[in-house]
């Protein structure tokens, strides 16, 4: 019992650590983010959050991936919703991931780093960009084998691919409401994937 209570425990420490990070980063900017800092706001010793967390690099690799999750999430939400069209399925994928970035601190800090603003925090992007990429393609992966598409692994993989890094774009620098370019990101899934459409 002591052990599942520490086992508990130790999650929320770690929980309310990235996210004592995550608030720091978009307030006062990463370079303001310590060890130090984290455990005063937390209430915990430092060496505790050293523990719970390692080094300020694999801070951010939690933290990003945190982030991540909160935006695929979104996608599963989509894809479940329309379990019997592949293109509403993608569009309101591409929507909801859109309008979530739209209000994000985080992405807006880490996209002000590569404008400038803090180039400490341009690392969060440039080195876990393939992480990111994978996993947002595996999880749109999966979703597509629950429809029946003609094509080959290949040709799968490389629909996801352009799908992924033309929303991701987006993201990072919208040209337009979400809606507009939820529609653009649909109409070239149509395309690519129509003849491949049982």
């Amino acid at each position: 019992m002591a052990s599942m209570t520490m086992g508990v425990s130790t999650q929320t420490i770690k929980e309310r650590i990235v996210v004592a990070a995550t608030d720091l980063t978009t307030t006062d900017g990463w370079s303001a983010v310590t060890m130090s800092r984290l455990a005063d706001i937390v209430g915990v010793s430092r060496q505790t959050v050293y523990n719970e967390i390692g080094t300020k690099p694999a801070l951010a690799e939690t933290m990003i991936l945190s982030e991540l999750a909160r935006f695929l999430e979104h996608v599963d939400q989509a894809f479940l919703a329309h379990p019997d069209d592949l293109i509403d399925a993608i569009r309101a994928a591409v929507v909801g991931v859109l309008e979530f970035a739209e209000g994000n601190p985080l992405l807006h800090a880490i996209v002000s780093a590569t404008h400038g603003a803090d180039t400490e925090l341009l690392p969060l992007l440039t080195t876990h960009a393939g992480a990111l990429m994978g996993t947002a393609r595996m999880v749109v992966a999966d979703h597509l084998t629950r429809y029946d598409l003609d094509l080959t692994d290949a040709q799968k993989g490389f629909a996801i691919d352009a799908i992924v890094r033309i929303v991701l774009s987006h993201v990072m620098q919208p040209s337009g409401p979400a809606g507009e370019a939820a529609d653009g990101v649909a109409w070239i899934a149509k395309r690519v994937l129509h003849q491949s459409l049982a």
